[in-house]
C-alpha cells in the first residue's frame, strides 16, 4: 500500500470503528437500569475474549500472541477500563450526543500530546482540524459549565484517558500484532470488570431480555478496537482520530429518533465544522508551514 493510499485506508477501519462504537451506545441504552456499569464492563469483554480467542483459534493466529510487553498492555488497560467505565456511566445519565461531544475531546489531546510521547509532527493542519472538529463538538452538546453534572464531568474525564489510550495503542502498533493487542485487551478488560462487579457484592447475571444486547455491546466493542487498531497502524494517531468526529452527527440522529433527544440548528452547524476538520485531516497535499 502507498504512503498515499495509507490515511484513506486508515479512514475506511475508522469507518467500522464509528458504527461500531455507535451500535454499543445504543446497546448500553437498552439496558439502562438493569445492569451497572460494571457488570456491562465485565460481560461485554468476558464476550469479547470468547471471540478474540476463538477467531485467533480458528485462523492459527494465537502463536502470535506475545508477553514481552505484558506492563504496556497492562498500564494501557487500566487507563482503557477507566475511560470505558465513565463513558458507560455517562451514557446512561446525559443524552447520546452530549457523551459523544465531550468523548471527541479526546482527539484534540491525542493530537496536541502525539508530538511529545509518538513523535509526530504537530503542524499547522492538525491543529486547525481539531479546532474545527473540536468547535462542531462544542456547539452541537452545548455543554452546561455553570453547574458540575455527573455526566459530564464523567464523558470529559473519559475523553482524558481515550487519548491516552489512543497514544499506548499506537506505541504498541509498533511491533505487537493486532491478534496480541485484542488478546490482552480483552483478557484484562474481564479481569478488572469482574472485580469490580463483585465489589459490590450484588450481581444481576444476564436474562433473555439482556443478553443479546450484551451481545452486541461484545461483539462491538471487540469489532470498534479491532478497527481502531488497524487504523492506528495505517496513520499517524492525529490523522486516524480526527475522523472519530463523524460519530457525532449521526449518533445525534439516532438519539433523535430513538429516544426523542431534540435535533437542533446546533447540530447541523456543529457536523458542518466537524467534517471539514476531518477533510482537512485527510488531504494529502504538504502541510501548512
Amino acid at each position: 500500500m502507498t504512503q498515499t493510499h495509507r490515511p484513506l485506508a486508515a479512514a475506511l477501519w475508522m469507518t467500522g470503528a464509528i458504527a461500531a462504537f455507535s451500535a454499543m451506545a445504543i446497546a448500553t441504552r437498552q439496558i439502562k437500569g438493569v445492569h451497572d456499569t460494571f457488570e456491562i464492563l465485565a460481560f461485554r469483554s468476558m464476550i469479547g475474549f470468547l471471540v478474540v480467542f476463538s477467531a485467533g483459534l480458528s485462523l492459527g493466529q494465537l502463536r502470535r500472541i506475545s508477553s514481552d510487553r505484558l506492563g504496556s498492555h497492562a498500564l494501557r488497560n487500566v487507563f482503557h477500563f477507566t475511560g470505558q467505565s465513565l463513558w458507560f456511566y455517562a451514557v446512561t445519565l446525559i443524552p447520546l450526543a452530549q457523551v459523544f461531544a465531550l468523548e471527541f475531546t479526546s482527539p484534540l489531546w491525542v493530537i496536541l500530546l502525539a508530538p511529545l510521547f509518538l513523535g509526530e509532527r504537530l503542524t499547522r493542519r492538525k491543529l486547525l482540524a481539531a479546532g474545527l472538529g473540536f468547535a462542531g463538538a462544542m456547539i452541537v452538546a452545548h455543554p452546561d459549565f455553570g453547574r458540575i453534572d455527573p455526566g459530564v464531568l464523567a464523558a470529559a474525564g473519559a475523553a482524558v484517558f481515550f487519548a491516552s489510550t489512543a497514544l499506548m495503542t499506537k506505541a504498541l502498533t509498533r511491533g505487537e500484532a493486532v491478534i496480541s493487542i485484542l488478546f490482552w485487551l480483552t483478557l484484562m478488560q474481564a479481569g478488572f470488570g469482574t472485580l469490580a462487579m463483585l465489589a459490590d457484592g450484588q450481581v444481576t447475571l444476564p436474562g433473555l431480555a439482556t443478553l443479546p444486547w450484551l451481545c452486541l455491546i461484545g461483539i462491538a466493542g471487540i469489532t470498534a478496537h479491532l478497527c481502531l487498531t488497524i487504523a492506528l497502524s495505517l496513520a499517524p494517531a492525529s490523522t486516524v482520530m480526527p475522523v472519530d468526529f463523524a460519530r457525532l452527527p449521526l449518533i445525534a440522529v439516532v438519539g433523535a429518533v430513538f429516544y426523542d433527544e431534540p435535533v437542533e440548528l446546533a447540530l447541523f452547524l456543529g457536523a458542518a465544522l466537524i467534517f471539514a476538520g476531518i477533510w482537512i485531516t485527510l488531504r494529502t497535499a504538504p502541510a501548512l508551514p
